[in-house]
Parts: C-alpha cells; sequence; structure tokens
C-alpha cells in the first residue's frame, strides 16, 4: 500500500448508449460543466474524450467513448471506434489500470444493441474482470422513486445475462427537477466510491486478455504462416458481441493490419 497508488487516479470508463446523455452524466458527476453535450456540440468525434474530475476528496478520470451503435456510424466508422476503445485499454493499462466500467442507457427496452455493447467492453475488451455498474437515465418524469425502474426491469437484465455489480436510476438533466438532479449527484457519487473505494484489490491492469492476446499472436499471421487466430475471433465476436460475419472479419483484418505496423 505505498502512497503512490493510494494517490493515484481512479480510472473510469464510460460507454453505452449513444443519446443516453453520457456528457451530461459527466457534467451530473463533475459538478460543473467539463463536457460538452449533443445541443451544445455535433459531435462526431469517434476517439475517447478525458475528463478529471474530483468530489468528496477523490480523484478519478472519466473516459467518455462514442456509442458504438449509433446510427451514423457505418462500418468503417464502427471499426475505428472499436479500434479506439482498444487503444483507450491500452493507454489505461499504461496509466494504472481500469478501476471501473459504467454503462450507461436511456431508461428504456434493453436492447440487442445494447447487450452487444455490454459484451464488447465487458467481456471482450475487459474479460469481466473489471466491477461494471449500470447508470439508467432520463428518470425525472419517472413516477415514484427513480429507482422503481430498476425493480420493475431487474429480472429482465437477469434473463439476458446482463450482469452488473451495482446501479444508480437517475436523471442528468437539470430541468424542472433540480431535487431530483441534486439527488442523483449523491447516487452516482456514493455508486462511484462504493466500487472504487479498494483500489488496489480490483482494479485492472490488462492481462491476456482476448485483444492482447490477438495483438501478440497475430503477428505470426502477417507472414502468413496460421488463419488459426483469426479464424477463432471472427466467431466470437459475431457470437458474443453481435457483429455480422463480414464486420468482424473486417475488425479482425484491422486488428491484423495494427499488429503488423506496431505500436504508434
Amino acid at each position: 500500500m505505498n502512497s503512490d497508488t493510494r494517490n493515484k487516479h481512479i480510472n473510469i470508463v464510460l460507454f453505452g448508449q449513444g443519446g443516453a446523455g453520457k456528457s451530461s452524466l459527466v457534467n451530473l458527476i463533475a459538478g460543473k460543466r467539463v463536457a460538452e453535450t449533443s445541443i451544445d456540440l455535433n459531435r462526431c468525434t469517434l476517439k475517447w474524450e478525458e475528463y478529471p474530475v474530483k468530489f468528496d476528496g477523490g480523484s478519478y478520470n472519466i473516459f467518455d467513448t462514442v456509442g458504438l451503435e449509433e446510427p451514423q456510424l457505418g462500418i468503417p466508422q464502427y471499426l475505428d471506434a472499436v479500434e479506439n476503445a482498444y487503444s483507450l485499454i491500452q493507454n489505461l493499462e499504461r496509466q494504472g489500470g481500469i478501476d471501473l466500467l459504467m454503462f450507461c442507457m436511456r431508461a428504456g427496452r434493453l436492447t440487442a444493441t445494447l447487450q452487444n455493447n455490454y459484451r464488447l467492453f465487458n467481456e471482450f475488451l475487459c474479460e469481466k474482470k473489471i466491477p461494471i455498474v449500470l447508470v439508467v437515465t432520463y428518470l425525472e418524469n419517472e413516477v415514484g422513486e427513480m429507482d422503481d425502474w430498476w425493480k420493475r426491469n431487474k429480472d429482465t437484465f437477469r434473463h439476458q445475462e446482463f450482469d452488473v455489480d451495482g446501479h444508480a436510476c437517475i436523471t442528468a438533466i437539470r430541468g424542472n427537477c433540480p431535487e431530483r438532479y441534486e439527488q442523483s449527484r449523491i447516487t452516482i457519487h456514493n455508486l462511484v466510491k462504493e466500487f472504487t473505494a479498494d483500489g488496489q484489490k480490483r482494479a485492472w491492469k490488462g492481462g491476456d486478455n482476448l485483444f492482447v492476446s490477438l495483438i501478440r499472436k497475430l503477428r505470426g499471421l502477417v507472414s502468413g504462416k496460421s488463419r488459426s487466430k483469426k479464424d477463432k475471433i471472427v466467431p466470437r465476436l459475431t457470437k458474443r458481441c453481435g457483429l455480422t460475419a463480414d464486420v468482424a472479419k473486417q475488425l479482425a483484418d484491422r486488428i491484423q493490419k495494427d499488429a503488423a505496423e506496431g505500436p504508434s
């Protein structure tokens, strides 16, 4: 328990549904405007954004990723977004690991696209080795308590194997419900603190996950010696992450190209 480890910034990766208000969620956590929302900015960047945030004596780095299912993303942009997600994982490995995954979704139906996005980060990129919490937004008009939404829907999530360590039902819009907005800030702060309190215990610093091992092992493919690794990755991407065979093959090819060129 050296002081350097204890005082490090806690790294949080925010991902999920496009249009769920991820930027507004960052501002809610920060207690001030640090991220531009889609209303203010026609954000078409496919790269993650980093926001240093402090609250209750803690220092956090929140990494906001692009919503992979956003309708304007075609196949090339989708592949770029996945590559950028992978580069983020690599970057955070150098910064001491990832402490928390935060999946953001708008209150509504749990779609197949949301499940695929969840699996891509939780299973494929991070091997289920990082605590993951669900944040459900746009509940300012929920009748009763905002958390009632989760009570009605939690069985559906469990049935679909959408497993999370914790959850928060909130509004990230002040609007006509300032009391719910402030309540949401307290709720999300408590959630973050609960699952990052013992950073040394669960912070994930990479490992031999599918992407990392793929980068290492695909170097052999460059010389044309073997197709086995790519042949294995394509069905994994199609089955668990919902990609079409064509997109999965393009992604494997893209990673193979990166492996051949080496780190930039």
